[in-house]
């Protein structure tokens, strides 16, 4: 897949908004080349958010129920989130139960390398370094490989992807690892030769995946993925560019998860992109994301960049009137905080999406009976 596959002009990603295929997303997501939209780049970055989609979906279906799965797998985006802001920095460890069966707390070096003997995967992390993207079936095979057959801790491995990702979510990221590894889930993922094959259309046979599911949850780490790295993920932040700031104006942050060009688009202000080292310490991200930040950036008039922390944002620059959008990398922010676009009015600490889903299937219904 080419890089040019994610585009960045608005145009260009509301064309791929009105392109989507929901209803044959619910037949063949799971596939490589399956009718996926590859919109999660611009959730994940705030350019749009799941709210817009589903509006956009409700006004151009008119029979929305076949189009459920899809919404259902949207709202896992917001579940998610809503973890984050309800277990805040617990999620950077085991969540519900201890990861068993860890013998080590790095990453396959063969996963990194692209070099498993797992043909399938290994060409799509091949293409994954090139496009910051990975099919999801592909990140949960890989993330099962790391932390179930090599019986690496989640942790690490799952940093090494977001800091990949274009569409990098740290909470869908590491919850998501969590899942595979059975600490957020109550039984591990697991995923053989015959499953690969099937939804990667690949035809390979007599690897170490090529095995009984019973088999695999019992063997022992497989050569192949024996030799580990723990890898150092470099950070490269641009230098502030703020040129001038209008004391009269009020000042909009705007940051990594957060580049809504239609937020406050017609009220005159200051538009900062906020870039806090100490954050990207926490959660490093290529050059890739970094520039792909940037050029969305490029969406929202009189941007400037600042890098920065935003105590010394606003001490240098006397800030008064600060407004900013909810996010759990927020939480230290001073100013007017403003929600963010939900799909549905459904919050707080659920044991389980399914429990989480219950409510917002209901004010889904509401809105397709109105």
């Amino acid at each position: 897949m080419p890089i040019q596959e994610f585009p960045t002009s608005i145009n260009a990603i509301m064309q791929r908004l009105n392109d989507i295929k929901p209803v044959s997303y619910g037949r063949n997501r799971n596939f490589i080349d399956g009718d996926v939209s590859r919109l999660s780049p611009y959730i994940s970055r705030g350019v749009i958010s799941t709210k817009m989609v589903l509006h956009n979906l409700l006004e151009q279906h008119t029979d929305v129920r076949r189009c459920e799965k899809f919404i259902q797998e949207l709202a896992w985006r917001d579940y998610w989130q809503h973890q984050w802001l309800s277990h805040g920095h617990n999620i950077n460890q085991d969540l519900k139960h201890p990861q068993q069966a860890v013998e080590n707390h790095q990453i396959s070096a063969a996963i990194v390398a692209a070099q498993t003997g797992i043909e399938a995967i290994d060409t799509a992390l091949k293409a994954f370094y090139q496009t910051g993207y990975l099919h999801n079936h592909v990140r949960m095979y890989v993330a099962s490989m790391a932390c179930n057959i090599a019986k690496s801790h989640w942790l690490h491995p799952a940093q090494w992807m977001y800091y990949h990702l274009l569409d990098g979510d740290w909470a869908s990221n590491a919850l998501s690892w969590q899942w595979v590894a059975g600490s957020n889930s109550n039984k591990k993922y697991l995923a053989n030769q015959q499953n690969i094959n099937k939804y990667c259309h690949s035809k390979q046979s007599n690897s170490f995946l090529d095995v009984s599911y019973a088999t695999l949850a019992e063997m022992p780490v497989p050569d192949e993925l024996a030799t580990l790295t723990h890898i150092q993920l470099s950070i490269h932040l641009p230098k502030t560019s703020l040129q001038a700031i209008n004391p009269d104006l009020p000042t909009l942050i705007y940051n990594y998860y957060n580049l809504d060009p239609n937020w406050h688009a017609q009220t005159q202000a200051n538009r900062i992109l906020l870039l806090e080292p100490e954050v990207f310490a926490q959660f490093p991200i290529s050059d890739q994301a970094v520039q792909f930040m940037l050029d969305l950036a490029e969406n929202i008039p009189d941007m400037q960049v600042y890098t920065g922390s935003f105590e010394s944002l606003q001490q240098t620059h006397q800030l008064q009137d600060v407004i900013y959008k909810e996010h759990p990398l927020n939480q230290h922010y001073v100013g007017q905080q403003e929600p963010r676009d939900w799909m549905f009015a459904v919050a707080g600490d659920f044991a389980s999406f399914f429990k989480f889903w219950k409510p917002c299937k209901q004010q889904l219904n509401e809105m397709m009976s109105e």
